[in-house]
């Protein structure tokens, strides 16, 4: 597909937030409301790096996509949170809300997702309600004084206790349901809010994980306060600083 003729940049009629986010209308929707961060959305869209290139589209490959809005980039859940079903944008979106700054001295970039202000037309088909997010808990700015601390740093604080007797080992497939937190409130990912549990390898997750789950049972309930370097560790389009889960392990699969 071409890119459109403004792929450079912005052109003067578009609108600009605080963030630094541009978009420009190319269709009037006819939906009504608007989705949250936390609806599942299916939208048509292509996306271009500001010289040109397309990189990826959902209309090239013929299907449309549906996936939880938070689980994009920041560029994303602002602009499509603005749009009503049947809209078609043009979003301009700035490194720091995709996958961050082009770097030079980055050896892996060729391989990465595309650096730099990304160009995307976005058209909102539908979206699907979620459930209401679980609040954020109070000690969730930092770890508090009642929790245990291991040796690597991560806070851990048992909310229910378990009625299972084995642990998960580091190459255990487990099944839970969880919250994740920054420290500021702010929740970035919920399997209670997608309302399905998730089921992945401890040897597939950020260290934290790998560490934390391997201190419950099947039953068990936990609050894990994980510190950046066993977490994203500052990687461009994840959740930044010292992270925040509780944790209901759900399944053992050794």
């Amino acid at each position: 597909m071409p890119a459109p003729p403004d792929v450079a940049a912005p052109p003067e009629n578009a609108q600009k937030s605080e963030s630094g986010l541009a978009w420009v209308v190319l269709k009037e929707g006819t939906g009504e409301g608007h989705p949250s961060a936390w609806d599942v959305v299916t939208v048509e869209y292509t996306g271009w790096t500001t010289d040109g290139r397309m990189f990826d589209s959902s209309v090239k490959r013929g299907k449309p996509a549906e996936f939880p809005l938070n689980r994009v980039i920041k560029g994303w859940q602002e602009g499509v949170q603005l749009m009503v079903p049947g809209e078609k944008r043009r979003l301009w979106i700035p490194g720091e809300l995709a996958y961050g700054e082009p770097n030079p001295n980055d050896p892996h970039a060729a391989f990465g997702p595309p650096r730099g202000t990304l160009v995307f037309d976005v058209e909102l088909l539908s979206f699907k309600e979620a459930p209401t997010p679980p609040e954020a808990p109070e000690d969730v700015g930092g770890i508090p004084k009642n929790a245990k601390k291991t040796k690597s740093g991560i806070g851990t604080r048992v909310l229910q206790e378990g009625t299972g007797k084995e642990h998960p080992t580091a190459s255990s497939m487990v099944t839970v349901h969880y919250t994740g937190w920054t420290t500021d409130g702010q929740m970035f990912d919920s399997s209670i809010v997608r309302g399905s549990p998730a089921t992945f390898g401890l040897n597939q997750v950020i260290p934290g994980w790998t560490e934390g789950l391997q201190l419950m049972v099947v039953g068990e309930k936990r609050r894990l306060w994980i510190p950046e370097n066993l977490a994203y560790q500052g990687r461009p389009g994840r959740p930044q600083g010292m992270l925040v889960f509780d944790v209901e392990l759900l399944e053992i699969k050794n």
